[in-house]
């Protein structure tokens, strides 16, 4: 406050220090963001110095926190590949959600300041706010996957990749729930089948066993495919984004078949207390009408080539694509719609063909595939089984050609017994389901050949088999569940989901705002002030007059 003449005459008497207040210099704490500031030299360049610090300026300013998302300069530090704040979980949200949270961050038209870019320069043309959402929404390249992942399921991240996400703490229950819990499904519903089999094939009459069994693990298999639905239908919900990397993912998309697969199951596998005979023909509609439309996307990709040509995304997994077209043939066989089973089982054979051929001679142009052997690599077994048994509904008979695709599957699960070192080694996980259903698809051709074929051989191999699958499963089983609700390892995070879209996209973004600032000078300089401008207001500056007997008063001049 400015003395009145008096007190300076007293103070030129008595040498007190008198405060004099000078005008304001934009004093912010440093709980004030520099978006705060920016705020605050708008509104004093469009209503008057004096108008931007009235009572009513100071209510119109807003405290941001200090989480780094307002220093442009250093976003970098606390931002993953994709521009994106690592351990920021709505990053994965739906897009609703997104926008929603998008339009809670600092107002940016009223600042002129991107948050984004340190320059200062507008959110337009593909950055700010825009930018971000599309760097989030793109999709993975397939080979970003390779590069970035190892593993069979490619499901681990490697020591010089980066994640979008903390490792340090468990992500959200849904986040951590991958499309490969369907596994459990296709293992449960092939199981019923299996049983059904085993109680009314005459080859296996002597087995004595009961209907129950069949029903009892038929509503089991019904039970899991329920709660896993569910369970994915919410993650779908509320963390779209994760389910769109999941979709991408050159393995885990062969997993999204697997619902509609276990669906088949249940209805191939029903108790005859609960099903008719014959099912009726909406039943194959309803349950196929999916995997036809992810055939027609996923053939169509392995057909026009380009990024997601089969040679380059090949893998054990993709039988799941091909075994789809069985297992309806099966169904349609069982709804009376011949003709439709021999279509299906035409496109299936076409296509298993490609896959068994790409798998096998491994051409030169693909990516280097997984050299540990894996539970996943049994669905090898799995094609040529489902083959054999879908020829078998069509046309009634386990002739010539049911027997070759058999005997071809056979083969193959000879050869990964005999490697059972390989199998050796592995955390338990939810991928350990892969046994079970190529098994038990082998099983049940075996119980066809021994019906065709009844000899002790071929009703030894059959019960053999089945022993073995039944027993996988109920070991699998009760792992599933010590591991999932005892000691609660069974989901841990999914870190294949959250890799960066492009390796170095870090180190371009900062080498692109370096361009950007050096050619928007006048931005550049409006920052450089704005520093300057905020330094000066948080140093306290102190000016003192010792009392030296002349007019001038003694003063000492805060700020």
């Amino acid at each position: 406050m400015v003395p009145n003449g008096e007190d300076s005459h007293k103070g030129k008497s008595s040498g007190e220090v008198i405060q004099i207040q000078l005008p304001p210099h934009h004093n912010f704490s440093r709980q004030v963001s520099l978006e705060t500031g920016f705020a605050a030299l708008n509104a004093e360049a469009n209503r008057g110095k004096n108008a931007a610090f009235s009572p009513r300026g100071a209510k119109d300013r807003r405290i941001l926190s200090r989480n780094g998302k307002s220093l442009g300069i250093t976003t970098g530090a606390v931002a993953g590949a994709d521009g994106v704040r690592k351990g920021d979980f709505s990053m994965f949200r739906t897009k609703s959600t997104l926008h929603k949270q998008l339009s809670m961050l600092p107002m940016r038209k009223e600042s002129g300041f991107d948050l984004k870019n340190a320059d200062g320069s507008s959110a337009g043309g593909g950055g700010g706010e825009s930018g971000r959402e599309e760097s989030i929404n793109q999709s993975v390249p397939a080979g970003r996957y390779f590069a970035a992942l190892r593993g069979p399921e490619l499901d681990e991240v490697k020591d010089s990749e980066d994640i979008l996400l903390p490792t340090d703490q468990t992500w959200p229950f849904l986040l951590r729930f991958p499309i490969n819990c369907f596994g459990i499904c296709l293992g449960l519903g092939s199981q019923t089948i299996l049983w059904q089999s085993l109680s009314t094939n005459p080859a296996m009459s002597f087995l004595h066993i009961p209907p129950h069994i069949n029903t009892a693990i038929w509503f089991l298999a019904l039970l899991t495919l329920v709660s896993v639905s569910l369970t994915y239908a919410l993650k779908t919900a509320f963390f779209f984004e994760a389910v769109r990397r999941e979709y991408f993912h050159p393995v885990r998309i062969n997993f999204f078949f697997a619902p509609w697969i276990s669906c088949m199951f249940l209805a191939i596998g029903a108790p005859p207390s609960l099903a008719p005979a014959r099912l009726h023909p909406a039943v194959w509609c309803a349950l196929f009408a999916p995997v036809f439309v992810l055939e027609l996307k996923i053939y169509g990709q392995w057909l026009s080539g380009g990024k997601r040509r089969l040679c380059k995304l090949a893998n054990p997994s993709s039988h799941l694509s091909v075994v789809g077209n069985f297992v309806g043939a099966v169904l349609a066989a069982r709804v009376g719609w011949g003709e439709a089973g021999k279509f299906l089982w035409a496109i299936g054979i076409a296509h298993y063909l490609c896959v068994f051929v790409t798998l096998y001679q491994r051409l030169p142009t693909s990516q280097t595939l997984p050299k540990e052997l894996h539970p996943v690599y049994c669905m090898f077994i799995a094609t040529p089984s489902a083959a054999s048994l879908a020829w078998n509904a069509i046309y009634g008979e386990f002739d010539a050609v049911a027997r070759t695709f058999y005997f071809i599957a056979l083969f193959l699960y000879t050869s990964l017994i005999v490697r059972i070192n390989f199998f050796r080694g592995f955390k338990f996980s939810v991928a350990w389901w892969s046994y079970t259903f190529p098994m038990t698809t082998a099983s049940m051709a075996a119980i066809k050949y021994a019906e065709e074929v009844p000899t002790i051989l071929s009703k030894g191999l059959a019960l053999g088999l089945a022993v073995i699958s039944s027993a996988i499963v109920s070991s699998l089983f009760i792992s599933t569940l010590l591991h999932g609700f005892v000691w609660c390892s069974l989901f841990p995070n999914d870190l294949a989901i959250a890799i960066s879209r492009s390796k170095h996209s870090s180190s371009a973004r900062n080498i692109k705002i370096a361009k950007d600032t050096k050619s928007a000078p006048a931005s550049r300089s409006r920052y450089d002030n704005l520093r300057r401008w905020a330094k000066k207001s948080l140093i306290p500056t102190t000016i003192d007059h010792h009392s030296s007997g002349h007019d001038s008063d003694d003063k000492r001049c805060t700020i």
